[in-house]
């Protein structure tokens, strides 16, 4: 792999990673973020600060949505491949916003689909979602599972725009897989995301919200097997015939809210102040990933365990926040 690569959303967690990665590996990357408010400013540019060091590597500030943006943009970089991470992201925000969600994950991704096909860009990597699968009663989630029932309008924003991606791959010969990230964890994770806000408030000495009894479950998948399955995706779509695939990309071994908690706590030797709270709308009860279809065809395999994971966090964390 080595070639000109657009991230959309690098300055994010999970785009920042990959840039690094990537840029390690050869690659010129141009990276795209418009810095949504959603979490400070300053958190992002400090994702994205070793990146801006590298010479191989061109950061734009603007939004996907701004077509005239964007064809400025694809004209000067000219990109062999784009890796769509930009997002409005979050389950219960999207509840109390659902037209800014629509807006930015549906009619965002189909102008940046669009410029793709102006600027005859035939190879999309898309970042979608495990909450894609609603509250499915079968587990392991697969793929060819149905997930005509999203509970949140982010899950059925996500869903949205994979159904834009295939109509692009079937009237353009556009080559896509969209990757369903299973909760995601790792240095530089999002501060509104539970383990993150569970290790501050530890830290803190501050009272953590848990929402329901602790038997909620999540397939916490650590960073760099994300990022590891994502530059997987970018060789399988480096073939010659146009693909449409979607998988999974999860560590397929849920952990029960209640344990996430006691390994939080061993590993950062805080006791946990628990504020029991009742579940939120939007949330689902379990997500659990198949992921044999990756394995299939990305060679993706997790390797790390959640305790290797919370160790890896909690030295991060340390290191920069305390």
């Amino acid at each position: 792999m080595a070639g000109r690569i657009l991230i959309t959303g690098v300055a994010g967690f999970i785009g920042s990673h990959l840039a690094d990665r990537l840029l390690s590996m050869g690659n010129r990357i141009f990276g795209l973020d418009n810095f949504d408010g959603f979490y400070p400013r300053e958190l992002k540019e400090s994702n994205i600060r070793e990146a801006k060091l590298n010479p191989a590597f061109t950061f734009h500030e603007g939004d996907i949505r701004d077509s005239v943006f964007l064809d400025r943009l694809f004209s000067e970089s000219k990109p062999d491949i784009v890796i769509h991470l930009a997002a409005k992201a979050g389950v219960r925000p999207s509840i109390e916003n659902p037209l800014g969600y629509f807006d930015v994950n549906v009619n965002g991704s189909i102008s940046i689909m669009e410029a793709m096909r102006k600027h005859g860009v035939s190879r999309l990597i898309h970042a979608s979602s495990s909450s894609v699968y609603g509250n499915n009663e079968k587990v392991p989630y697969a793929e060819d599972d149905r997930v005509d029932f999203p509970i949140s309008p982010y899950a059925a924003s996500k869903k949205s725009a994979e159904l834009i991606a295939y109509t692009y791959h079937h009237l353009y010969a556009m080559s896509v897989v969209n990757l369903r990230f299973f909760t995601v964890y790792g240095p530089r994770q999002r501060p509104d995301l539970a383990i993150r806000k569970f290790f501050t408030a530890a830290y803190a000495g501050q009272s953590i919200p848990v929402f329901g009894d602790g038997s909620t479950s999540r397939d916490y998948t650590f960073i760099d097997d994300i990022v590891n399955g994502i530059c997987s995706a970018v060789d399988f779509v480096s073939g010659s015939a146009p693909v449409y695939e979607t998988c999974n990309l999860g560590n397929s071994n849920p952990v029960t809210l209640a344990r996430l908690l006691e390994l939080i706590q061993e590993v950062s030797g805080r006791t946990l102040v628990i504020d029991r709270k009742p579940m939120q709308p939007g949330d689902v009860q379990s997500t659990f990933a198949d992921t044999t279809r990756a394995g299939q065809l990305l060679g993706y395999e997790p390797r790390v365990s959640i305790r290797e994971g919370l160790e890896r966090f909690n030295e991060w964390y340390l290191k920069h926040h305390l």
